[in-house]
């Protein structure tokens, strides 16, 4: 949704412009991978999905990522396998804008997950989180800005999605789900204020239980869009939440986009 190339591509085909976008947060290993694939390159049915040398398949328990991705602008290698096991389905998408354009689904908050990497060499298990987005028109013409945010929570996850639109509207989402996926009722979080990210000054809205936010660590900090990891109180647990904030009028703008080939290349084929 953030591809340069689909901009200036005037088919729009979004066949012929997909990828695998891989990022390691570490203290010896940051990479970032999201080379753009054409149509050729992409096949896929209702259980398996691979572009490029990547690959995603479900077998109705688990999903099987196959990675096998370079890193830009640095390039070096990624290589490995990701195993989601969801605890739990949630019901039903969520609806973010007021014709019911764009739709995103948190369908697994809670999961289990096991990380095997060949390169660079390393592994872990942990607790992840599986979601879809999709829409009818570019993300842009309906939303200005967005922020987001995910928390484990002892039996579940809680999740915070803030988007503003271009109407001048908002939607304001506090969620709390079951480790088995089910709803549950979440005390709204009053709003916190975070200081905005050091380099490209995003602004970092959040809420909390308590009106208070810190932040831990700025993972991604660039023109359009910042990444960070923070603490703070949901459902009446402290936590360490993973915040996205989005602005979108930073996106659209011409020299922004040239910049993204840098990090974003496409492959040839």
């Amino acid at each position: 949704m953030f591809s340069p190339y689909y901009t200036w591509d005037r088919k729009q085909d979004p066949f012929d412009h997909c990828a695998v976008n891989v990022v390691l947060y570490g203290e010896r290993a940051n990479r970032f991978a999201m080379t753009e694939r054409r149509r050729s390159q992409l096949s896929r049915d209702a259980q398996h999905i691979a572009i490029g040398p990547s690959s995603l398949a479900w077998d109705g328990t688990e999903l099987t990522i196959r990675i096998d991705e370079r890193s830009s602008p640095i390039p070096r290698a990624i290589r490995g396998t990701v195993r989601v096991r969801p605890n739990g389905i949630t019901q039903n998408p969520f609806t973010l804008d007021t014709h019911g354009e764009h739709r995103w689904w948190p369908m697994a908050p809670s999961s289990r997950i096991d990380v095997a990497l060949d390169e660079p060499a390393m592994s872990w298990t942990g607790t992840g989180y599986f979601d879809t987005n999709d829409g009818d028109r570019p993300l842009a013409e309906s939303f200005s800005r967005w922020s987001w945010c995910r928390a484990d929570l002892k039996d579940g996850a809680a999740i915070l999605y803030d988007v503003e639109r271009r109407d001048g509207s908002g939607q304001n989402l506090s969620l709390n789900f079951g480790r088995d996926g089910s709803r549950r009722d979440i005390r709204p979080p009053l709003a916190a204020d975070v200081p905005a990210t050091r380099l490209w000054r995003i602004p970092r809205p959040t809420r909390s239980d308590d009106g208070a936010a810190q932040v831990v660590r700025t993972f991604e900090d660039t023109p359009f869009y910042a990444r960070s990891l923070l603490s703070s109180t949901l459902a009446g647990e402290a936590v360490r939440p993973v915040h996205e904030s989005l602005v979108l009028d930073r996106f659209m703008n011409p020299v922004v986009r040239l910049m993204l080939p840098f990090r974003m290349p496409r492959a040839p084929g």
